[in-house]
């Protein structure tokens, strides 16, 4: 175990690696298990015959799941460049020592992080046309999940500022700096450099979020997946290559997550633990 992260547990023994190690062995083999009787299940109800397949081997199957990879990523992107710079205003709001600035992002946060990004989509697409606010489709999925993603921003940029020791503000106050200019030109900077895996980690799950767009009927990956297994009549295959797709992206955002996560701790940034993962941060004195 690296001794990078000791401060998270103690590293096991001898005899607690080799239950490790055992424990390791026996769930790969049952997850392969597992897996050999899906392939084999497939293969026996003919779903995994080449006439099934030939259609994913054609440009035109690809070039339409592409631009629904494409819809994808435009609300995932356009989602994050809204909510990260609203992430870290309700951070700031929630350390400043303004107690009605303070309520209010604690309160907006508390609320966006426990009401499910569903029932928001379902409030953009019935509840707002019916007062006549009609917004575009790629809004009525972009908007509930800035709103979500925003407050967890929050929450990431807020264990940052929280995880950097008071001298680092405290210094910038002794040179003349006011509690603003400490924040926006030391505290922040340095915040977000140690939460950055974690910010590239929360687009994971943005992504992910990004397929409730078939409830709008917004082009994204998932809704092209079923019109396309509507239209081919080979639901498990389309749905597998669907997968594959979101694996492919998925992936490629944890491994730079991870690499960033690494540089951080050889750099000696203690990275600060995610909020939505642990037991709610305790308060400091605010910063600002």
């Amino acid at each position: 175990m690296s001794d990078n992260f000791s401060y998270l547990y103690d590293s096991p023994g001898p005899r607690g690696r080799r239950r490790i190690l055992i424990g390791s062995v026996i769930s790969a083999a049952v997850l392969l298990a597992f897996v050999g009787l899906g392939v084999w299940q497939f293969a026996d109800h003919g779903q995994l015959d080449a006439d099934r397949w030939a259609p994913f081997l054609q440009w035109p199957i690809w070039q339409y799941l592409l631009v629904g990879l494409l819809g994808t990523l435009q609300a995932a992107a356009v989602t994050a460049v809204l909510s990260a710079p609203l992430g870290a205003l309700f951070a700031i709001g929630r350390l400043s020592r303004v107690r009605p600035i303070r309520w209010l992002a604690t309160a907006y946060i508390e609320i966006a992080r426990t009401v499910p990004v569903l029932l928001l989509v379902y409030l953009m697409l019935f509840g707002l046309p019916h007062y006549g606010i009609n917004v575009p489709t790629l809004w009525k999925l972009v908007i509930p999940l800035t709103v979500a993603n925003s407050a967890v921003f929050a929450e990431i940029i807020r264990a940052g500022v929280l995880s950097l020791p008071r001298g680092q503000e405290e210094a910038a106050l002794g040179l003349g700096m006011l509690r603003r200019q400490a924040m926006r030109y030391v505290v922040l900077p340095q915040a977000l450099r140690s939460v950055t895996p974690s910010l590239v980690s929360q687009l994971v799950s943005l992504l992910k979020d990004t397929s409730l767009g078939y409830i709008v009927a917004f082009t994204e990956l998932l809704y092209r997946g079923q019109v396309l297994s509507a239209f081919n009549h080979l639901l498990i295959q389309t749905f597998l290559v669907v997968t594959f797709i979101y694996l492919v992206c998925n992936g490629s955002l944890s491994a730079v997550a991870s690499r960033l996560r690494t540089r951080t701790v050889r750099r000696g940034i203690r990275p600060p633990v995610a909020p939505e993962l642990s037991t709610p941060i305790t308060e400091k004195a605010p910063h600002a």
